[in-house]
């Protein structure tokens, strides 16, 4: 039985990973490194120390830190300029399992502080009872940590929880923490990994649907 639902945030909740995407390519070439589109998607949900071991081994020169602040710059600025945009049935499905008495958590690779001005920005903070980053764990995605720390914060078994994932990273991690895992897909497709690690969806609103299953 369901009685949980964690929601990844990028990319599941918000479309951000488009924009995360974006910005790192960006970020390449302010700072002359030539960051591609697949390594932008590679390191989605990537616990921080691995993306920046990914770089540093493609570029020797590359300073992860300076890289992850002008993307962070370039991300604010165009939150500031433009705001962002939740997934299409985010709202109503987070309405039907708060109507179900569904524990709701979100645990999530970003900052906290992003975390919470974004969710609050978009007027759903307050439907989630947890929100739970990989800063609170030791490692990040696809380390299991963040989602067993999500599930003791809950009160629930891993096996009781539901993970909603849009990228491999995520999708890894709840696996291996013992959640049952759906997959939406965003900006990639399910490969068949996944599809032995996952429930592939086509719409988040069917995940009220694999609650019974």
């Amino acid at each position: 039985m369901i009685n949980a639902v964690i929601f990844d945030m990028d990319g599941t909740l918000i479309d951000t990973e488009k924009l995360n995407v974006r910005f790192w390519i960006q970020t390449g070439r302010n700072l002359g490194f030539d960051i591609t589109r697949e390594d932008a998607l590679h390191i989605r949900s990537l616990d921080g120390k691995l993306i920046k071991r990914y770089f540093e081994d493609k570029f020797p020169t590359f300073d992860f830190e300076v890289a992850r602040n002008e993307r962070r710059r370039l991300m604010a600025d165009y939150v500031d300029s433009e705001g962002l945009e939740l997934k299409p049935g985010v709202v109503e499905v987070l309405r039907d399992l708060g109507n179900r008495g569904i524990k709701i958590a979100v645990a999530t690779a970003s900052r906290p502080d992003h975390a919470e001005s974004y969710l609050e920005m978009l007027g759903i903070r307050q439907m989630f009872d947890k929100v739970i980053c990989t800063s609170f764990v030791e490692k990040g995605k696809p380390e299991p940590d963040v989602y067993r720390f999500a599930c003791e914060q809950i009160g629930e078994r891993p096996e009781d929880c539901l993970a909603v994932e849009d990228a491999p990273n995520g999708v890894e991690s709840a696996y291996r923490a013992g959640c049952r895992v759906v997959f939406v897909p965003d900006l990639t497709e399910a490969d068949e990994e996944i599809r032995t690690k996952s429930i592939v969806l086509t719409d988040i609103h069917d995940i009220v649907a694999v609650l019974n299953l």
